[in-house]
Protein backbone atom coordinates (compact mmCIF):
# COMPACT_ATOMS: atom_id res chain seq x y z
CA UNK A 1 0.00 0.00 0.00
CA UNK A 2 1.52 3.84 -1.31
CA UNK A 3 2.00 5.84 2.11
CA UNK A 4 0.00 8.51 2.45
CA UNK A 5 1.19 12.23 1.79
CA UNK A 6 0.33 12.73 5.69
CA UNK A 7 3.04 10.60 6.99
CA UNK A 8 5.86 12.51 4.66
CA UNK A 9 5.09 15.49 6.58
CA UNK A 10 6.63 14.66 9.92
CA UNK A 11 10.14 14.76 7.96
CA UNK A 12 9.96 18.10 5.72
CA UNK A 13 12.43 20.91 6.79
CA UNK A 14 12.48 22.17 3.30
CA UNK A 15 10.14 23.90 1.02
CA UNK A 16 10.95 24.44 -2.36
CA UNK A 17 8.31 26.46 -5.04
CA UNK A 18 8.23 26.99 -8.42
CA UNK A 19 6.81 31.01 -9.09
CA UNK A 20 4.41 30.87 -12.02
CA UNK A 21 1.34 28.93 -11.85
CA UNK A 22 2.04 28.15 -7.87
CA UNK A 23 2.72 31.87 -6.06
CA UNK A 24 1.25 32.97 -9.32
CA UNK A 25 -1.97 32.29 -11.07
CA UNK A 26 0.51 31.64 -14.31
CA UNK A 27 -1.17 34.91 -15.88
CA UNK A 28 0.84 37.45 -17.41
CA UNK A 29 -0.03 40.95 -17.66
CA UNK A 30 2.08 42.68 -20.29
CA UNK A 31 2.59 46.69 -19.42
CA UNK A 32 2.88 49.13 -22.42
CA UNK A 33 6.76 49.32 -21.73
CA UNK A 34 6.78 45.22 -22.41
CA UNK A 35 7.25 44.68 -18.82
CA UNK A 36 5.75 41.23 -17.08
CA UNK A 37 3.14 41.90 -14.23
CA UNK A 38 2.51 38.54 -11.60
CA UNK A 39 -0.11 39.35 -9.37
CA UNK A 40 0.73 37.17 -6.18
CA UNK A 41 -1.20 36.07 -2.69
CA UNK A 42 -0.89 37.59 0.28
CA UNK A 43 -1.96 34.47 2.49
CA UNK A 44 1.33 32.96 0.39
CA UNK A 45 3.70 35.03 1.84
CA UNK A 46 2.40 35.19 5.32
CA UNK A 47 2.92 31.23 5.56
CA UNK A 48 6.34 31.75 4.03
CA UNK A 49 7.71 33.89 6.57
CA UNK A 50 6.02 31.98 9.43
CA UNK A 51 8.37 28.78 8.06
CA UNK A 52 11.37 31.30 7.91
CA UNK A 53 10.40 32.32 11.28
CA UNK A 54 10.38 28.71 12.87
CA UNK A 55 13.71 27.42 10.99
CA UNK A 56 12.57 25.94 7.81
CA UNK A 57 14.26 26.53 4.68
CA UNK A 58 12.51 28.28 1.80
CA UNK A 59 13.72 28.06 -1.97
CA UNK A 60 13.25 29.53 -4.85
CA UNK A 61 13.68 27.37 -8.52
CA UNK A 62 11.62 29.28 -11.73
CA UNK A 63 12.46 29.41 -15.05
CA UNK A 64 10.99 33.26 -15.07
CA UNK A 65 13.17 35.89 -14.49
CA UNK A 66 11.40 38.98 -12.94
CA UNK A 67 13.30 41.07 -10.49
CA UNK A 68 10.05 42.32 -9.17
CA UNK A 69 9.20 38.59 -8.04
CA UNK A 70 12.97 38.74 -6.48
CA UNK A 71 12.19 41.56 -4.88
CA UNK A 72 8.93 40.34 -3.17
CA UNK A 73 10.35 37.18 -2.47
CA UNK A 74 13.58 38.60 -0.30
CA UNK A 75 11.29 41.38 1.22
CA UNK A 76 9.31 38.27 3.01
CA UNK A 77 12.81 37.03 3.83
CA UNK A 78 13.72 33.97 1.10
CA UNK A 79 17.08 34.24 0.50
CA UNK A 80 17.49 31.36 -1.73
CA UNK A 81 16.07 32.37 -4.80
CA UNK A 82 17.23 31.06 -8.11
CA UNK A 83 15.56 33.04 -11.37
CA UNK A 84 16.09 31.95 -15.05
CA UNK A 85 16.68 28.10 -14.01
CA UNK A 86 16.23 26.17 -17.58
CA UNK A 87 17.75 23.17 -15.72
CA UNK A 88 16.05 23.48 -12.50
CA UNK A 89 17.63 19.67 -11.39
CA UNK A 90 21.38 21.40 -11.55
CA UNK A 91 19.69 24.41 -8.90
CA UNK A 92 18.17 22.06 -6.93
CA UNK A 93 21.20 19.32 -6.30
CA UNK A 94 23.18 22.30 -5.47
CA UNK A 95 20.83 23.50 -3.36
CA UNK A 96 20.21 19.93 -1.18
CA UNK A 97 23.78 19.59 -1.03
CA UNK A 98 24.91 23.18 0.19
CA UNK A 99 22.13 22.50 2.58
CA UNK A 100 22.79 18.98 3.09
CA UNK A 101 19.60 17.55 2.87
CA UNK A 102 17.71 14.25 2.11
CA UNK A 103 14.98 13.77 -0.07
CA UNK A 104 12.62 13.15 1.82
CA UNK A 105 13.56 16.36 3.95
CA UNK A 106 12.30 18.08 0.78
CA UNK A 107 8.73 19.58 -0.40
CA UNK A 108 8.45 20.57 -4.26
CA UNK A 109 5.72 22.21 -5.59
CA UNK A 110 4.84 22.63 -9.10
CA UNK A 111 2.73 23.07 -11.65
CA UNK A 112 4.07 22.09 -15.20
CA UNK A 113 5.98 20.09 -16.90
CA UNK A 114 9.60 21.51 -16.21
CA UNK A 115 9.02 20.27 -13.01
CA UNK A 116 8.65 17.22 -13.25
CA UNK A 117 12.21 16.70 -12.86
CA UNK A 118 12.83 17.74 -9.81
CA UNK A 119 9.75 17.06 -8.23
CA UNK A 120 10.71 13.54 -8.74
CA UNK A 121 14.18 14.33 -6.80
CA UNK A 122 11.71 15.54 -3.49
CA UNK A 123 10.73 13.62 -0.72
CA UNK A 124 6.65 14.69 -0.97
CA UNK A 125 6.02 16.00 -4.50
CA UNK A 126 3.08 18.75 -4.56
CA UNK A 127 1.03 20.71 -6.58
CA UNK A 128 -1.76 23.00 -7.30
CA UNK A 129 -5.18 22.24 -8.08
CA UNK A 130 -4.67 23.62 -11.60
CA UNK A 131 -1.70 21.81 -12.83
CA UNK A 132 -1.08 20.25 -15.94
CA UNK A 133 -2.34 16.43 -15.71
CA UNK A 134 1.41 15.04 -15.90
CA UNK A 135 1.94 16.51 -12.80
CA UNK A 136 -0.84 15.75 -11.27
CA UNK A 137 -0.02 12.09 -12.13
CA UNK A 138 3.33 11.77 -10.35
CA UNK A 139 2.07 14.10 -7.06
CA UNK A 140 1.74 12.96 -3.83
CA UNK A 141 -0.55 15.62 -2.82
CA UNK A 142 -2.66 17.63 -4.81
CA UNK A 143 -3.89 20.38 -3.28
CA UNK A 144 -7.54 21.90 -3.25
CA UNK A 145 -6.23 25.56 -3.70
CA UNK A 146 -5.03 26.68 -7.05
CA UNK A 147 -2.04 28.56 -8.18
CA UNK A 148 -1.95 32.05 -6.64
CA UNK A 149 -4.73 31.42 -4.78
CA UNK A 150 -2.66 30.13 -1.51
CA UNK A 151 -1.69 26.72 -2.49
CA UNK A 152 1.83 27.29 -0.86
CA UNK A 153 0.07 28.65 1.77
CA UNK A 154 -2.04 25.33 2.09
CA UNK A 155 1.57 22.83 1.94
CA UNK A 156 3.38 25.13 5.07
CA UNK A 157 0.43 25.30 6.77
CA UNK A 158 -0.10 21.16 6.81
CA UNK A 159 3.66 20.70 7.36
CA UNK A 160 3.84 23.49 10.42
CA UNK A 161 0.26 22.24 12.02
CA UNK A 162 2.05 18.58 11.86
CA UNK A 163 5.16 19.88 14.14
CA UNK A 164 3.41 21.95 15.95
CA UNK A 165 4.09 25.16 15.16
CA UNK A 166 1.40 26.96 13.67
CA UNK A 167 -0.46 29.22 15.16
CA UNK A 168 -2.89 28.43 17.90
CA UNK A 169 -4.97 30.65 20.33
CA UNK A 170 -1.91 30.55 22.67
CA UNK A 171 0.38 32.02 20.24
CA UNK A 172 2.32 34.92 21.09
CA UNK A 173 3.55 36.06 17.93
CA UNK A 174 2.09 36.86 14.89
CA UNK A 175 3.73 37.76 11.77
CA UNK A 176 2.83 39.96 9.07
CA UNK A 177 3.12 40.11 5.14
Amino acid sequence: MAQSYKELLHDITTFIFDVDGVLTDGRMMISESGELLRSMNARDGYALKVAIEHGYNICIITGGRNEGVRQRLEGLGIQDIYLNASDKTGFMKEYMLAKNLKSQQVLYMGDDIPDIPVMNMAGLACCPQDAVPEVKAISHYISHKIGGDSCARDVIEQVLKVHGKWYTADSTTISST
